[in-house]
């Protein structure tokens, strides 16, 4: 590139410039000859010196020519300077240098003009695909994500027969009646013929009921493994987008592949999400898209083009906000009850998860153990036992899981983490051993108070100080005597500081909080009291006390009562703590020493327990498992089932500090 002032004075002056091209009225293009006559040494060695920024070009001919170039700023301006440059030249008109005009197209710089606009659909085609991929909107990956291409679409897990690692029955147990229940549904969709021969049909849908934990998620994978049918499953709040008319959409979407595919099953998990009962509330915007979902799930269910081939099984553990009309014949036909196992089902469990732990014994020798050790467990507190023991005796080098480490296993469990290293005063620690061994005598010597399994003042949890934990037997029913027993025996704390130490702490406010719960729930939900009556005034589970189902009158009633009960039950703990004053006192310098005491040292300062059973008590199950009472009875399967079948309305009780 050369500037005007140059191309003057070194080319046109010595008339080396053959032509001009200017390209696209902005860039002027010399052509020079390569080899005038009247050249000489000093012109060509100008020629070289500025032959650096030159580009060369080759032409057609056998002669080369050297090309340069300069910009212009305008045409006009560009022929006058030139002409005026001849002119001073002495170069005759007719031998002007001829200029020609030429337009010519850069490609680079017409591309750099359409960059932005390539750009910009560029980024929305990149941004559409990742949002249609799911990566988007409330998406997360693959072909089922959420984007907002797919929007109206069900993310809908899919499992078929030939999908691996499946559950199959034989994983689930504790739950043997629902399980009946569920392989109707599997066996009328494997052989319809069976049924219909008969005039019968299969039921709509199945709602699985029960507390959390206790394997509905679980026996519904179990079914999508046995089934040889398609299994599409999906949560409640996956119906739910900040959109209006998603939710309705998904469930169209759900059922017509549903039915594509049928005979098939889904399975809707929290359905309580979308089936909440419509008009509670009364807010707008969510709530109307909320009912929407709901509305179009009861006309796919049951409503006035539905077709056959198509279960429907759903779970939930809050039954009782569903709607009525969700819950009626013809779309949920059943309500399938999984309740917490009862100790024959906690051993079945016990097992299965039993086997998949390196053991010191055969899995029947913990399972029947643990299955009394731990009452109120579900399935999945008792998959949590089993791994926190494995996760105990891999943190302490051990080639095998004890006993011993299922012991702490509970423990962390039911009190909490172990805090050893807790700074607790002299005093403090002092008060907590009183504390605990009033816990554990007044038990100790009440008839109905639930045997001892041990008692601790290592610190654990947020609060706990110290807990005696007790292994509860499994009563359905429960008599004005075993509530008074149970009260007197956690009240035993508080009586032990002021017998034995003439001062009471704040340690007993756990204890105070039950003993108001049970004294309370005898006067006025289980009408053991004379003066308020055969009434009942169960608490709102809702938990809106605003309107009581009795008077103020009747209220100071139940509050009178409640206070006298417990300053009965208190006395009476009173004088059985002055009468074993000097037991309460071993008991607690033995717990100051070794900390934690089992019912063997009990035994040891206290002697036998003067009360025993005819029955068999989860504690000696604990002890010697079922082996003891199946010799008892010949007839021991029976009796088992009738004794122990049922939900249990208790938990390992702790009493902590």
């Amino acid at each position: 590139m050369i500037n005007f002032q140059e191309f003057k004075n070194k080319l046109l002056e010595p008339g080396l410039v053959d032509h001009i091209v200017v390209s696209n009225k902005s860039v002027a293009k010399v052509y020079v000859r390569s080899s005038p006559q009247n050249q000489t040494s000093h012109d060509a060695a100008e020629i070289s010196d500025i032959e650096g920024p030159i580009s060369r070009t080759t032409s057609r001919g056998n002669t080369s020519q050297y090309q340069y170039y300069f910009n212009i700023g305008s045409v006009d301006s560009f022929e006058e300077k030139l002409e005026e440059a001849q002119e001073a030249l002495g170069i005759d008109s007719h031998d002007y240098v001829p200029v020609t005009y030429v337009s010519e197209m850069v490609w680079f710089q017409e591309l750099m003009r359409f960059a932005p606009t390539i750009l910009l659909l560029g980024s929305l085609f990149y941004m559409g695909r990742r949002m249609q991929g799911g990566l988007g909107v409330g998406g997360t990956g693959g072909k089922g994500g959420r984007g907002i291409f797919n929007i109206g679409k069900a993310p809908v897990t899919k499992v078929d027969k030939n999908s691996k690692n499946k559950i199959y029955f034989k994983d689930v147990a504790g739950c043997d009646e629902a399980k009946q229940e569920i392989m109707e549904f599997v066996h009328f969709l494997k052989n319809p013929k069976k049924y219909e021969e008969l005039g019968a049909k299969i039921p709509k849908g199945a709602l699985l009921v029960g507390p959390p934990g206790t394997g509905k998620t679980l026996l519904a994978k179990a079914t999508a493994g046995e089934s040889g049918v398609p299994f599409l499953s999906i949560s409640g709040s996956d119906f739910l987008e900040m959109f209006v008319g998603v939710g309705p959409s998904r469930v169209r979407n759900l059922f017509q592949e549903a039915r594509q595919c049928s005979p098939s099953i889904i399975f809707i998990d929290e359905i309580d999400a979308i089936g909440r009962a419509r008009g509670r509330g009364g807010f707008s915007g969510s709530n109307d898209e909320r009912e929407s979902t709901l509305n179009q799930l009861l006309v796919e269910m049951d409503g006035f083009g539905t077709t056959s081939g198509v279960v429907v099984l759903a779970g939930t553990n809050r039954p009782d906000i569903l709607d009525n009309a969700l819950l009626r014949p013809g779309r949920f036909d059943r309500q399938i009850s999984i309740d917490k196992p009862d100790i024959k089902g906690r051993d079945q469990i016990f097992r299965i998860y039993l086997k998949k732990i390196k053991l010191d014994h055969e899995p029947s020798y913990y399972s029947q153990r643990l299955a009394a050790l731990t009452p109120g467990f579900a399935g999945a507190d008792i998959a949590n036992v089993c791994n926190e023991a494995a996760l105990i005796a891999a943190r302490g080098e051990e080639t095998q899981v004890k006993m011993e480490h299922f012991d702490a296993a509970i423990d962390r469990i039911i009190g909490g983490l172990e805090k050893k290293n807790k700074v607790i005063s002299k005093l403090e620690r002092r008060t907590v051993a009183y504390h605990e061994s009033g816990h554990a005598v007044a038990g100790w010597f009440l008839e109905h108070a639930e045997p001892l399994l041990k008692v601790t003042i290592v610190p654990r949890g947020t609060a706990a100080l110290g807990f005696a934990q007790y292994v509860p037997n499994e009563n359905l029913l429960m008599t004005k005597e075993q509530l008074l027993d149970m009260t007197c025996m956690t009240l035993g704390g508080r009586a032990a500081e002021q017998v034995l130490l003439g001062k009471i702490s704040t340690g007993a406010q756990n204890d105070l909080e039950k003993v108001t719960k049970i004294t309370y729930a005898q006067v006025a939900v289980y009408g053991f009291s004379e003066k308020v009556g055969l009434l009942s005034y169960p608490q709102r589970e809702d938990g809106l006390e605003m309107s009581k189902p009795y008077s103020s009158k009747t209220a100071n009633l139940i509050d009178t009562e409640v206070r006298e009960w417990v300053t009965k039950a208190y006395k009476r703990t009173l004088q059985l703590i002055e009468e074993r004053k000097e037991q309460v006192a071993q008991i607690a310098e033995l717990l100051l020493k070794k900390e934690t005491l089992h019912q063997d040292d009990l035994v040891q300062v206290l002697g036998e327990r003067p009360f025993k059973s005819d029955e068999m008590t989860n504690y000696d199950r604990y002890k010697q498992g079922f082996q003891e009472e199946v010799e008892k009875s010949a007839d021991s399967v029976e009796e088992m089932t009738t004794e122990d079948d049922g939900p249990s309305p208790l938990v390992p009780e702790a009493v902590p500090m």
